[in-house]
């Protein structure tokens, strides 16, 4: 076939279907597709998710280390695109906008399509006070990080609350009650920050302790039961909040589990068993929320483990022992019958008496321990995916008495500590560069009686 020929064979297939380049004599034809390409910039959250039209391109994207150049997707050439975000990050929550979003592909990639992340500011902490069976909520000036009771605070929950947790969305509040065997739920007025309570609480097993809420914010997982352990599992009920216990979820773990925390995808479930000195490992069954025993689990880690928590990759665990006042870190997950966990370099690190609470700083790479026992908080810097703890300039750092939970607000600027024997919070300003922290002028702010657990809405 002459070239003349092959050229005005390529005109009349594309006029009958398109022609892909892969037909014969069609070399010059163009490309079968054009790449959606660009760079991704601040991404520290997870499960974001962009659309062309209403046509959800690839996989979601996670973290960090997402960021950089990245193809966001495929299609015709001569195509009318229009790039949006579908589904916004969490863990932490974040706000991504999309510019040169939109065009016609012609017939060569498209290269300048950027997505930019920012991290939402907090707006309210939540206290739980074991001692005065309530919630005192706070107000958070973004730029200070000081704190302005909401009007109607404290918020009253049920007996000996011990836990607390906010959903990714800022909708909704839960406090597990330890003493009632219940948790309360609550609605977040996402203006005043004031909580109303979302239908009658509803029960648990023995002696809750904990609780965690996966990014979608579809389900809650509460830990209990003393020396038989469990873990239960409730579905949220869109728009209300509403919990609705999951039949035939309660599933064993190791005994006395004091804390439960949920990896950035929603897909593996960790929980420390105090009494065992180890913790369990759980995968998440996607639609049902319900959970399969990793094998071998549970694992090692350390004497009497009562906190936990995952760095920014979702690929290492630390998890707080209060008996050795250490910080384990685990690496090599999920775990499977073949691999199972790893230890990181370095680990155990040292802390100071009775490590107690553990948060974890996305944007900063830092680790924070809340020790009971010393009335400080430690401070780690991340050394990259390797999860390699190194003591940050300073550490430790004055707290009240008993500090017994620690949070760091979303955007990196300020920390928070629980002081459960002068029922207050400490309040720090975090320095983005170092993770040293200072006190907050104004600190410490009252709570009510006996704080014991904290969370933050945005």
């Amino acid at each position: 076939m002459s070239l003349r020929s092959a050229l005005g064979f390529c005109l009349i297939a594309a006029s009958l279907a398109s022609c892909n380049g892969t037909t014969p004599g069609c070399s010059k034809c163009g490309p079968a597709n054009v790449n959606l390409t660009g760079n991704l910039s601040g991404l520290v959250g997870f499960r974001l998710a962009l659309q062309n039209g209403s046509t959800v391109l690839s996989t979601p994207l996670n973290g960090p280390d997402a960021n950089g150049s990245q193809t966001f997707g495929t299609l015709a050439p001569n195509s009318a695109y229009n790039i949006t975000v579908k589904t916004q990050p969490t863990t932490p929550s974040q706000t991504c906008v999309v510019a040169n979003g939109m065009g016609m592909s012609g017939t060569s990639d498209v290269t300048n399509i950027a997505v930019t992340c920012t991290t939402n500011p907090p707006r309210f902490l939540y206290v739980a006070n074991r001692g005065s069976g309530d919630v005192s909520g706070y107000t958070i000036d973004p730029a200070a990080g000081t704190l302005t009771p909401i009007a109607g605070s404290p918020f009253m929950a049920g007996g000996n609350p011990i836990a607390i947790a906010v959903d990714p969305t800022g909708s909704y509040a839960y406090v597990v009650n330890q003493l009632s065997a219940n948790i309360s739920a609550y609605t977040i007025n996402r203006t005043t920050g004031a909580l109303t309570a979302a239908g009658a609480p509803i029960g648990t097993g023995s002696s809750p302790t904990s609780v965690a809420i996966d990014p979608s914010s579809s389900y809650v997982y509460v830990s209990g039961g003393g020396n038989s352990g469990t873990v239960s599992v409730y579905t949220i009920t869109a728009g209300t909040g509403v919990l609705t216990a999951v039949s035939g979820s309660l599933t064993a773990t190791g005994r006395l589990p004091f804390a439960v925390t949920v990896d950035p995808l929603g897909e593996l479930l960790y929980v420390a068993n105090q009494l065992d000195g180890t913790f369990s490992a759980f995968s998440i069954t996607s639609g049902s929320g319900t959970l399969a025993s990793a094998a071998n689990s549970p694992f090692p880690c350390g004497a009497s483990p009562k906190a936990l928590a995952m760095d920014p990759t979702g690929n290492n665990l630390y998890v707080a022992n209060s008996a050795a006042n250490t910080l384990t870190g685990v690496n090599g997950l999920p775990p499977s019958a073949s691999a199972p966990p790893g230890t990181i370099s370095g680990s155990p690190y040292a802390t100071g008496i009775t490590p107690i609470s553990i948060a974890v700083d996305p944007v900063g790479n830092t680790v924070y321990v809340a020790n009971q026992g010393a009335n400080t908080i430690s401070g780690f810097k991340i050394g990259g995916a390797a999860g390699t703890l190194t003591p940050i300039a300073g550490s430790p750092f004055a707290a009240g008495m008993q500090p017994t939970a620690i949070v760091v607000d979303p955007t990196s600027l300020f920390a928070y500590a629980a002081n459960s024997n002068d029922n207050t919070v400490s309040a720090y300003l975090l320095d983005p560069k170092s993770g040293a922290l200072s006190a907050q002028s104004g600190s410490p702010f009252a709570t009510g009686s006996i704080p014991v657990a904290m969370a933050i809405s945005d």
